[in-house]
């Protein structure tokens, strides 16, 4: 009959298997281990003990760099897509996501444009000026955050996502959240929005409030290029940092006389 788990190590392969199913691995097996030097060949060096407790050390925060490299997976088993319709309607390349993997603050918008698709990069062009500008506005710079869309590839025309490519794309988004593990995710626009929450409401109800994503406090502001579009409600859009700021313990950096 095998022995009982310690249960520390209990525990311990409890919070690593988390880790990885997080990462999206589900698959495991598992060698099967000698319990006594009867069981073993005598010409074989007798198996350690502490062999699995050495393998499975207790679960703390990842370090940034485990983190990028999880990402990096995430990126590889994405590959060149092919799993949606888009990569037949002239994207150029995937769109992934771009900055710090530990963040604490995650902007997650609807889809790359034209620019993120020639550049490789979400949030580049007029509306990625924009964002650039917001955060600097909350007192943290682009390289503080991380941002993604809700699919990686330019829909044509800048044409809304089908709900069947949010569907496709949105659980590679789901495994780099589970990485970065940031501690507010702010959905900019309607499709960002209704996608994370499965709620069909327009943005006038679904702003101004905190929701709960996975165990991640989630804010709705308007995306910058409708703010681009209708630059009054840029008011409305600090309110919404402001609340997310507070959250974060963020103070926005003193103006300077010009």
């Amino acid at each position: 009959m095998p022995a009982a788990l310690d249960p520390k190590l209990k525990q311990a392969l409890a919070e690593r298997l988390k880790f990885y199913h997080d990462l999206g691995i589900y698959d495991f097996y598992r060698r099967p281990v000698a319990t006594s030097i009867a069981e073993t060949d005598e010409t074989m060096p007798q198996p350690r003990t502490t062999a699995i407790a050495e393998s499975f050390t207790p679960a703390c925060p990842e370090p940034d760099a485990d983190r990028a490299q999880a990402l990096r997976m995430i990126r590889e088993d994405l590959g060149d897509c092919t799993r949606c319709i888009l990569h037949k309607q002239g994207r150029k390349q995937i769109v992934f996501g771009v900055g710090n993997p530990g963040a604490d603050l995650m902007f997650i918008g609807e889809a790359p444009g034209a620019d993120e698709d020639q550049q490789g990069e979400p949030f580049v062009g007029r509306a990625g000026q924009l964002l650039n500008n917001m955060i600097k506005a909350m007192g943290l710079q682009r390289e503080d955050v991380y941002i993604a869309n809700i699919i990686k590839c330019r829909p044509p025309g800048n044409r809304t996502p089908e709900r069947d490519e949010c569907e496709t794309c949105s659980p590679f988004l789901m495994r780099q959240i589970a990485v970065i593990k940031p501690k507010v995710i702010v959905a900019l626009g309607a499709v960002a929005a209704k996608t994370l929450l499965a709620i069909n409401a327009p943005m006038s109800e679904l702003r101004g409030r905190w929701y709960d994503f996975r165990g991640t406090k989630l804010a709705v502001t308007y995306h910058p290029a409708f703010l681009l579009r209708d630059p009054r409600q840029k008011k409305e859009t600090w309110k919404d940092l402001q609340m997310v700021m507070a959250e974060l313990g963020l103070k926005p950096p003193a103006k300077t006389e010009q």
